[in-house]
């Protein structure tokens, strides 16, 4: 059998003829709790899906290490590669050239990253292979001039498989004319997408043999790149191997090169968090508010009940079981709410750019070109544990007024 402080607080949540106003605000109250909670979990699905996203793709492109030599130069990339790959959490490296360039077809010329790679062994540090959309890594040979474009950039030249594109490095020739930039005809053999548009739109690959003789580097190479069999000790490996290395060598990871951009995303993350939880406590306020009307207009009850025997506890009890009830139902909405949509946002929000018309995320501002979302089941928890938090706190102010309610005084004038 039901207590009878829950009892009654259960039937007080229901609506009666003369209170339809008060019953209006709970459910105002509660649908404040619910939106609340399931823009909460959405919003932090998406910034968490949005993180990942970039740090797959960022990483996917880039690398987990690199290691230069001074002046961006090693000389004897072998032997440091060879000391490298004795490290048992080194799973792949790749040697790189890496130079500025102008790209031109005609009279379309736009600037890019140019990027030597070796393709037999680029596979081992990064995600090319599976990111081409036209032709193969392999493409690239040495002394054939072949080249990979980014896929908004071979559109922006106007290229396509086949096609020929000028080349041009700042390092260049002195004459009498004066310095005249380096040129050399590519031909365009792929093309990739990697996902982010800073390196579609930006990035070019070509072999490391014709880098090598573009920029004039002999033998030598820009750096070496390292993929780690964990990439959250990434940190903790550049110690180990700075350490350990044999030379004056230069070593940068992705929490280094990429730490402030991570790190604004972070913050942005905890920001959002605290701006929409005060959307809960707004609603909680509601709580507030309405059962402080529920207890100036059941006044009499209280004071019959406290005649009857019940106890200040027990009153006090009755409203908190109210108020918890509107926040209880809230949460499970919300939670509930924001659960379905956060697994299916990629499906919601292109709908709603069609219905709108309107790309809601376009790849140049936001780097990816869909929304992602990644559920975090603890932060779901949380979430969940503060919205109850909330609404049960609001609910000891209203119900210590109720507890203190005096019979004579409530009956007076009834």
């Amino acid at each position: 059998m039901l207590p009878y402080e829950l009892w009654i607080g259960l039937r007080y949540t229901r609506a009666k003829r003369r209170n339809h106003f008060i019953s209006f605000i709970s459910l105002i109250s509660m649908a404040g709790i619910a939106l609340g909670v399931t823009a909460l979990i959405v919003v932090l699905s998406v910034m968490n899906g949005f993180q990942e996203e970039l740090r797959s793709r960022i990483l996917g492109v880039a690398s987990h290490l690199e290691i230069t030599g001074a002046g961006d130069s090693l000389s004897d990339w072998p032997g440091l590669d060879a000391q490298v790959r004795r490290h048992p959490e080194v799973r792949g490296t790749a040697p790189y050239v890496r130079g500025q360039a102008l790209l031109a077809n005609g009279s379309n010329p736009r600037g890019a990253l140019l990027r030597g790679v070796l393709p037999e062994r680029e596979g081992a540090v990064s995600d090319f292979a599976t990111a081409m959309k036209a032709g193969r890594l392999s493409d690239l040979r040495a002394g054939e001039y072949n080249i990979i474009l980014g896929l908004e950039l071979a559109r922006s030249l106007g290229l396509t498989i086949g096609d020929k594109v000028a080349v041009i490095i700042p390092q260049g020739t002195f004459t009498p004319a004066g310095l005249v930039p380096r040129l050399k005809q590519f031909t365009v053999a792929g093309v990739f997408e990697a996902g982010m548009y800073e390196y579609d739109a930006g990035l070019a690959l070509i072999h490391l043999a014709d880098a090598q003789r573009l920029y004039r580097l002999g033998d030598a190479v820009s750096g070496l790149r390292v993929k780690l069999a964990d990439m959250e000790r990434a940190p903790f490996v550049t110690r180990e191997l700075a350490r350990s290395l044999q030379g004056d060598y230069f070593l940068s990871d992705w929490t280094m090169s990429h730490a402030n951009f991570f790190r604004a995303v972070a913050i942005e993350k905890r920001m959002m968090a605290l701006i929409l939880t005060l959307i809960v406590a707004v609603a909680a306020f509601n709580i507030i508010s309405t059962l402080v009307m529920v207890v100036t207009d059941k006044q009499a009850d209280i004071a019959i009940l406290r005649t009857l025997g019940a106890s200040p506890t027990s009153i006090m009890q009755i409203f908190m079981v109210q108020g918890s009830l509107i926040g209880v139902v809230g949460t499970v909405l919300g939670v509930s709410g924001g659960i379905l949509l956060a697994l299916n946002v990629e499906t919601v929000v292109p709908l709603i750019e069609r219905a709108l018309g309107l790309d809601l995320f376009p790849a140049d501002v936001y780097f990816i070109s869909e929304l992602p979302s990644k559920l975090i089941w603890s932060d779901v928890a949380w979430i969940g544990g503060v919205a109850l938090l909330l609404a049960f706190l609001a609910t000891l102010y209203p119900s210590w007024r109720a507890a203190r309610v005096q019979p004579a005084e409530a009956l007076r004038y009834e």
